[in-house]
């Protein structure tokens, strides 16, 4: 997750994206310990503050074995801190996974070789592995947003698959999520948020507000296998083997 977000005071325990952000993970990682019958690895790739991992494990404690929260910004203290824990730090992937599932919320759009985190990822495993990745979506949605937050591209539903089939990751399925507010977020990111002057869309906003947005959009989510269309975040679930 893009911790710059955290640092304009939106917190991902209450704000209406990242709580309805989290639910088709939780829905896939449950899929997932039921369709093979055992207790299973995380490895969250670009982890940062870990928020996601620290949900799931909150929602589904029965179905995980271990955490590894990667990401090469921790520090020495925080290596030390969670050595050998349920939930771990590291700046590296762990290597030999089976029966893992690496999730990367956000995370290839920061990368200037995005084939080559796959690659690398491909190559920890041993086995069959699963993979759930989010990346911001539509270039038509390119903002002074992606340049504050140090992206260098936004994705289809075509080209997160092709880059996909490239490293030989198998595609389970793809689809939009937050479709239904795109025109909104296209018509602020084009007139209010230039390139020259950027900045983050996301805001801490009032507690009704929030709460709607909450719920409509986890309903909104339960369809989101369906929408193949547009929407703001694109996703894609699948084997790595």
């Amino acid at each position: 997750m893009d911790l710059k977000e955290l640092e304009l005071g939106v917190d991902p325990k209450k704000h209406w994206y990242y709580q309805s952000k989290k639910l088709p993970l939780i829905r896939f990682i449950r899929s997932i310990a039921q369709q093979t019958n055992a207790k299973i690895t995380l490895i969250d790739v670009g982890s940062g503050s870990g928020f996601f991992m620290y949900e799931l494990m909150k929602a589904l404690p029965e179905c995980i074995q271990k955490i590894w929260l990667v990401d090469i910004g921790y520090t020495d203290e925080e290596l030390s801190a969670t050595k050998a824990q349920m939930i771990e730090k590291t700046r590296a992937l762990p290597q030999n996974i089976c029966n893992g599932v690496y999730v990367m919320m956000d995370v290839l759009e920061h990368l200037p070789d995005d084939l080559d985190m796959l690659k690398n990822i491909k190559r920890s495993c041993i086995g069959t592995n699963y993979y759930f990745i989010t990346v911001p979506a539509f270039m038509s949605l390119w903002s002074g947003h992606d340049v504050y937050l140090e992206h260098y591209r936004r994705y289809t539903r075509r080209t997160l698959n092709q880059l996909l089939d490239k490293a030989n990751f198998q595609i389970q399925s793809s689809y939009y999520l937050y479709n239904t507010i795109f025109p909104f977020v296209w018509f602020i990111r084009k007139i209010g948020n230039k390139t020259h002057n950027p900045k983050s869309n996301m805001r801490a906003i009032s507690p009704i507000l929030n709460n709607v947005l909450k719920t409509y959009h986890s309903i909104e989510g339960s369809f989101s296998k369906w929408n193949k269309l547009f929407g703001v975040t694109c996703v894609a679930e699948g084997r790595i083997t």
